[in-house]
């Protein structure tokens, strides 16, 4: 009991300062986590690593194709999110040299690891793999030239959260590059008005839209452009 007594005595001059001042107690808060619109429509699940057989893809020039008209040259760099067996991680990493880099990106552990030892394996010393997020590619900022997501769009579960995480990533001057079929969202496809509108309402622009048969639908590019808006300001787009 006098213990108890002696440490009473001992904090309350503390609590008399603390009063006395007028000061109110520092509550540590932790930052709020941003909010971001649900899509408004069906997400695909992922189903495969692979969209198609390379010796096909290549038969049809699909990847020189898209990298001609994504314009992708030597010493760019370069992340291919969503990169499953590295169709085009391989080939871009040719394509921009060894002045260049390519990044590639997988959301799925064993995925990523697959690729990796494929990279290694064909001594790839221009690519890095890494494990990405649904919502969040986890890119460094203002790192890449373009940004390649081919066949994917249709699967990313928040698809504004994951936009608004990419922009920081792009330089510039620097392109998101998608190539995906037309048709709904649940048959692993995106409608070019819906990939417009959702780009769009994260602040990017249009530059190109092309049909590209040899990659199965066709190919959009989009710029950032302004500033990136706030989480809350952004509105989803209503499917048709």
């Amino acid at each position: 009991m006098k213990l108890k007594g002696a440490l009473a005595l001992m904090l309350s001059p503390v609590v008399l300062l603390a009063a006395c001042d007028g000061s109110k107690p520092l509550i540590k808060r932790e930052p709020k986590e941003p909010v971001f619109p649900a899509a408004d429509r069906p997400v695909a699940s992922i189903v495969s690593a692979r969209w198609s057989n390379e010796e096909a893809r290549d038969r049809l020039n699909e990847a020189g194709e898209v990298m001609n008209k994504a314009e992708i040259r030597k010493g760019m760099t370069v992340a291919d999110i969503g990169a499953g067996e590295g169709y085009y991680t391989i080939r871009m990493a040719a394509r921009v040299g060894k002045d260049g880099r390519v990044l590639a990106e997988d959301i799925v552990a064993s995925v990523r690891d697959t690729l990796a030892e494929r990279v290694a394996r064909e001594d790839l010393a221009n690519v890095s793999v890494k494990l990405g997020e649904a919502n969040d590619p986890k890119l460094p900022e203002a790192s890449f030239d373009r940004v390649l997501m081919v066949h994917m769009y249709h699967e990313i579960e928040q698809p504004y959260e994951f936009l608004w995480r990419l922009r920081p990533s792009l330089k510039p001057d620097g392109l998101v590059v998608v190539v995906d079929a037309n048709r709904p969202t649940q048959n692993h496809g995106t409608p070019p008005a819906l990939l417009k509108c959702e780009f769009a309402a994260v602040g990017y622009t249009q530059v190109d839209m092309d049909e590209m048969p040899s990659a199965g639908g066709y190919l959009a590019t989009f710029r950032a452009t302004g500033p990136r808006p706030k989480p809350e300001a952004i509105r989803a787009c209503r499917l048709g």
